[in-house]
Order: structure tokens, then sequence, then C-alpha cells
């Protein structure tokens, strides 16, 4: 039986061998009883992968011009928390019997019940992933939610490579940069450069590199996150990857590093290459969003929560009274966050969600 462990290699591998995602969809299908996958990603254009099982249908979905009416897409693609959500957390069952989607494609199609969840990246991507149960099943239950979260952090790191290839497999590691159009780069064991792109190499003020090539970021703190990020990935909790907001010499954020392991057949393209690292960038020239997490893809529901609480000047005790839960959790909650966007202290994570713009909406 695969381990959750060989599940997230395998999703990491898909990042740039995306002919590989309709098998992992298959895989998450089941894990949690349902019938097939689908991965969305939109910019200029629509791109779209799914499992053998459910292809075709969501081939007419698409080609029928469902996808553009289709209300659920514009639920999860608003919903302010990260995670996946099914169609309880958005209608009654009689407002669902109303709806065309459900009513005239999804239910006659043996389809209707659903669990998806949406991210809108700053570079401009919005994707979308969804799985698919039968109608006779019934929906998807909170367990099988909570297994779903667990693996959204990995599906968002590895979709947004994908979406930045265009769902399309690069020949080698010069192609898969440059078609990432964002600043990127590959790093072999040992924490040297083995491939990097010119977005990245003209931000020699903020990452830069030492003798024997070895990576080295201006942003200390982040550089001490990230030392210990690659070196986990080695280890058995190693197919765990992360993400951390790389600051400018003032403090303020100027984008999310997002670190990937280098995992499987990947290595066709990446030869020697241990980890990925892509930067997505933050604008501030809108009015300030607390929604980090859709960078930091990281912060459960409840951490997000907090960090929006913070963002807003809220103590840890207004937090707790808000969200009806003890003061140790929401403080716990906080511990959390503080480590998982680079911070030490409350008050300078409430500072940078608070003064931070996570480009369109």
């Amino acid at each position: 039986m695969q381990t959750d462990a060989e599940l997230i290699d395998r999703i990491y591998e898909s990042s740039v061998v995306p002919e590989l995602w309709p098998g992992v969809l298959d895989d998450i299908s089941a894990m949690v009883e349902a019938e097939g996958g689908l991965l969305f990603s939109a910019r200029k254009a629509l791109h779209w992968t799914a499992s053998e099982t459910v292809r075709d249908v969501f081939a007419e979905y698409v080609n029928d011009g469902w996808f553009t009416r289709c209300s659920r897409r514009i639920c999860i693609m608003n919903a302010s928390e990260p995670g996946f959500f099914t169609e309880q957390d958005f209608w009654t069952e009689e407002q669902m019997g109303a709806d065309p989607i459900y009513r005239d494609f999804f239910r006659p199609r043996g389809l209707g019940w659903s669990a998806g969840t949406g991210l809108r990246i700053p570079s401009g991507d919005n994707i979308v992933f969804s799985i698919e149960r039968a109608l006779e099943r019934g929906p998807i239950e909170p367990e099988h939610l909570e297994r779903l979260d667990a693996l959204r952090p990995h599906l968002a790191r590895s979709a947004l490579i994908s979406a930045r290839l265009g769902l399309q497999r690069a020949e080698g590691a010069a192609e898969a940069l440059t078609g990432m159009r964002l600043p990127a780069l590959v790093l072999d064991d040992g924490g040297r450069v083995v491939e990097a792109n010119q977005q990245i190499q003209e931000m020699a003020d903020q990452i830069g590199f030492r003798g024997g090539g070895r990576l080295a970021l201006a942003d200390r703190a982040a550089n001490e996150i990230l030392s210990g990020m690659l070196a986990a990935i080695g280890t058995p909790e190693g197919a765990r990857s992360c993400s951390l907001p790389l600051r400018d010499a003032t403090g303020d954020p100027v984008g999310v590093l997002h670190v990937l392991p280098v995992k499987r057949t990947a290595h066709d393209i990446f030869g020697r290459g241990y980890a990925l690292l892509v930067l997505t960038p933050i604008g501030t020239d809108k009015s300030p969003s607390t929604d980090l997490m859709r960078s930091l893809f990281d912060l459960t529901r409840s951490e997000a929560r907090v960090a929006r609480g913070l963002a807003v000047g809220k103590t840890a005790e207004e937090i707790a009274v808000e969200g009806e839960v003890a003061l140790t959790t929401v403080r716990s909650q906080i511990r959390r966050v503080l480590e998982k966007t680079g911070c030490t202290r409350q008050a300078e994570v409430a500072a940078m969600l608070a003064g931070l713009a996570i480009g369109p909406n």
C-alpha cells in the first residue's frame, strides 16, 4: 500500500512531469472514496488535466461551456480560508437541486458531490483542485476533508509549477526554469546552484552565490530557515517542503520562496538537482490583504483565522472569544503562524500581514 510520503513524492514529481497528474489524482480520489480528480489552471489560457475515470465528463464540462458558468468554482476561489470545501459549505440541498450545473450536468452523469480548493497565486495563476464523488455515495465526510487538507500545501506548490509550464513537460532544466517565468533555481544536495534562470540572477541584492556556487540569501532569517528546510528533505520526514517570506534590507517582504524536493523521474529534467526553489512576487500597490496563506500555503484554516486577527490588531484573547476556542489553543496557533511566516514576535507578523498585498484578486 502506498504511504503518504510516497504519495507526496509523486505529487512533487508531477510538478515538472505533468503527464503523471492523472495517476496522482486517481490515488487521491481513491483515498477519499471518490471517482476521480481534476486540476484546472488559468492565467491567460485554461489548462486542465483529470483522472481517466472522469476525463470525458470534464471534457464536456469545459468544451460545452459549463466551466465558465459553474458557481462552485466561483465559491471555491472566493473562499478566504485555505482548505478543501464541499457543497455543504455553500448551499442547501434545495439550492443544489435547482442549480443548473448540478441538476442538468453533474447529476445526470452520476456525479454531484465534490471537495474542491482554489488558489490565487500572486503571479496571476488561478488554480482549482476538485475531487469528484459518485452521487449515490453521498457527500465527502469531514475525516476525508482532513486528509485532503493535509495534502493541500504539497498540491499547491506542485500545481504552481505545473501551471507556469502550461501542464507541459520541459525537455531539460534550462527550459523548465525559463518556462516558469518566475525567479527560479535548482540546488544540488550540497546547496550548490546547478541551474538558475535570468529572473533570479537579476535579484543579486536578495539572492546571491558564495564560493563554490552555494546559495546565500541576503535575508539572514530566511537563509537560516532555508538551510533547515533543505536538510529536512533527506530525512524520513523529508517529503515535506515549505514556503517562506523573503524580505528586503528594510524588512519588507518582497516575495515568497517555495522549496520543492526534486523526486523520482523529475531527475530526468533536473539531473542531480536536489531541490527546486521558486519565488512568487508580493505586490504592495493595492489595498492590504491578510491572505498571506494564499502564498504561504501551509497555514491551516484555524491558523489562517488567527493570522487575519493579528493583521487587524486583535489580541489573542479577542481571537479566542471570537472563534469560541480556548486561549491556550489560540496561543499555540500563534506560535505556529510565527514559525511558518519566519517571524519571531507577534507584533512582527501582524505588521507584515497588515502591510501586505497579494497581487490582484
